[in-house]
């Protein structure tokens, strides 16, 4: 890197002797007097002003650039003046990943993020800046779990601008940043009969939606994108290949989430409240696009649908469907004139997954298989989440020596004896 400190309260001229003298310039006792300048890797100059008596500063700081650009941790000056917004903005906009999940963290940026810390530089952050954020959220009200989405989307953008070499550390990353914590509370899983009752409060055409989210394990977006070519009643399996989900405004069919195609097996009751569905409301075409809405248009034979033959949008679905039937069921109470439904995940239709997780669980499944039906990629966080719903293993333990000394006594035919023998 050639580096250069201009001096722009003098220049150097030639005289008539031929000789050259230092003369005062124009600027001479006004504004900065140093200008610090190099060429960055791009080709392209730098420069940042100093003030009077600050020289060595100029070169320390010509030093410290000279430094980074050889360990390669050169990051341009003028580059960290973007905003965050500014930069969140382009980065959304360059993502390759979901339609869908762009469109969440879009909101949840512009909602959480950008009112708070959009308008301040990425090269001007400090882990306090973070500090104070979080502490915003926590006191928002909004559930941990959300807040852990919210401050992670926010750290993916300090890393791409990392990536970028726009800012050279994550503030959200600092020792002294800490990010929400996770809800300590372990989920409850509805009784047999609270599925029911919230059954009973659908109307007659979506009551078997229970019975393939509570007796499937499926996602909501699973159910609504369930066809009848999908199902083999001979074979016992639901080949789980679809959802509809929503981008924005919009219904789409898209492979289930991450990608997880499988097949789950089909119960001999849900086959049965399946077939009966189908007999009373015989499947339909419903066509979408595939992935976003200007995608490929794809066709599916539909087993749920709306009174216009369309596919179940969940904003509808949820609001005057679902929850009117969690007020039947006395899971939420009724809501009061001009009072609005709260969303709450804990009653929403992931509560059958729930369902179906602790009644396979308490049958003795094991984890793998059960994380395999329910299409999560890590078992790992199929144990994290069920780990509380697992037989307690001492009573199992107690229950294996009972029956394997029980058994030997019997063949001995020394009841009792065997363990004090032990």
């Amino acid at each position: 890197m050639a580096g250069h400190i201009q001096d722009r309260w003098f220049k150097t001229e030639t005289g008539p002797d031929g000789k050259t003298r230092r003369v005062k310039t124009d600027r001479y006792g006004t504004g900065m007097r140093y200008r610090a300048r190099y060429v960055a890797p791009d080709g392209s100059e730098r420069s940042r002003s100093f003030p009077d008596k600050q020289k060595r500063l100029a070169e320390a700081w010509l030093t410290q650039i000279a430094a980074d650009m050889t360990r390669g941790q050169y990051v341009d000056p003028s580059a960290g003046k973007v905003t965050f917004q500014q930069f969140a903005t382009q980065w959304l906009a360059s993502q390759t990943t979901d339609p869908a999940t762009i469109v969440a963290m879009e909101l949840r940026l512009r909602l959480h993020a950008f009112p708070h810390i959009g308008s301040r530089s990425l090269s001007a952050f400090q882990p306090g800046h973070i500090r104070t954020w979080a502490r915003t959220l926590k006191d928002s009200g909004m559930a941990s779990s959300y807040q852990r989405v919210i401050f992670a989307n926010v750290s993916a953008v300090f890393g791409a601008a990392m990536d970028d070499g726009i800012i050279t550390r994550n503030p959200c990353r600092a020792g002294s940043v800490r990010a929400p914590k996770p809800d300590a509370r372990k989920l409850k899983p509805w009784t047999r009969e609270r599925v029911l009752a919230v059954q009973d409060g659908l109307p007659e055409q979506y009551a078997t939606t229970v019975d393939v989210g509570a007796g499937c394990g499926l996602r909501q977006g699973e159910i609504f994108g369930l066809a009848v070519d999908e199902i083999d009643f001979l074979g016992g399996v639901v080949h789980v290949v679809r959802q509809v989900k929503m981008v924005g405004s919009h219904l789409v069919f898209a492979p289930p989430k991450g990608g997880k195609l499988r097949d789950v097996p089909l119960p001999d009751v849900v086959s049965y409240a399946l077939a009966a569905h189908i007999t009373k409301r015989p499947p339909i075409d419903v066509t979408l696009p595939w992935k976003t809405p200007d995608g490929p248009p794809v066709t599916a034979p539909l087993i749920f649908y709306s009174r216009e033959r369309k596919a179940l949008n969940r904003n509808y679905f949820n609001m005057y469907l679902w929850k009117p039937a969690l007020v039947s069921a006395g899971v939420i109470p009724e809501r009061q004139p001009g009072e609005r439904f709260k969303q709450s995940r804990e009653h929403g239709m992931h509560a059958l997954r729930h369902y179906y997780a602790s009644v396979l669980l308490d049958a003795g499944e094991n984890i793998k298989a059960l994380a395999e039906y329910l299409g999560h990629s890590d078992p790992g966080f199929t144990l994290r989440t069920y780990t509380h719903l697992m037989p307690n293993s001492q009573d199992r333990a107690r229950k294996a020596i009972d029956a394997a000394f029980g058994a030997a006594a019997e063949d001995d035919g020394d009841d009792g004896e065997v363990m004090a023998a032990a």
